[in-house]
């Protein structure tokens, strides 16, 4: 079921209501960020910046234990003194190791939370949805929620002041 609000501060309120109202499976549509709204929503934080850090510090361990192995174990060769493994000379491929296992744990830590790719999803047949690309908001609730009731649920969302109230094609 979709309801169209038209302004920032009406889905705001709305989304109070649903979370409220303990609905689980739900979203806000809305055509720019919305300061706020995750918290009226009652989501909490997101674990993607662990997911990247955890990313960072195997990059980072995976570029000094490559160098240490090259240089003291696979192919252990004193050139001008200097040591079989020094962290000076390792960081340089640690560093860039630890960058690029962050934006790899990052990309797919998102991918996978954000259940992605999401081919098909019943709102995307709403004819109005591109108007909450633009100057409309939407609150979307689906029908998999165990307390959705087509006729309480409509009630609620026309209590938060939804208007254009349309149940849709799963």
């Amino acid at each position: 079921m979709i309801a169209t609000f038209d302004t920032a501060a009406e889905i705001y309120h709305a989304a109070q209501l649903v979370r409220d109202a303990g609905y689980k499976h739900w979203d806000c549509i809305t055509p720019c960020p919305v300061h706020g709204l995750d918290g009226a929503m009652g989501l909490r934080r997101s674990i993607v910046p662990r997911i990247s850090l955890i990313g960072g510090i195997i990059g980072f361990c995976t570029g000094m234990t490559l160098i240490w192995w090259t240089g003291a174990v696979d192919y252990p060769l004193i050139v001008g003194g200097k040591p079989y493994f020094s962290p000076l000379f390792a960081f340089p491929v640690s560093y860039e190791l630890t960058i690029l296992f962050t934006a790899f744990a990052t990309i797919i830590g998102m991918f996978v939370l954000n259940r992605l790719p999401q081919h098909y999803h019943p709102v995307l047949k709403y004819d109005d949805i591109g108007r909450g690309l633009d100057d409309k908001f939407f609150v979307v609730i689906e029908a998999r929620d165990p307390r959705f009731n087509p006729d309480n649920t409509k009630a609620l969302l026309e209590k938060a002041g939804g208007k254009d109230i349309k149940e849709l094609e799963a």
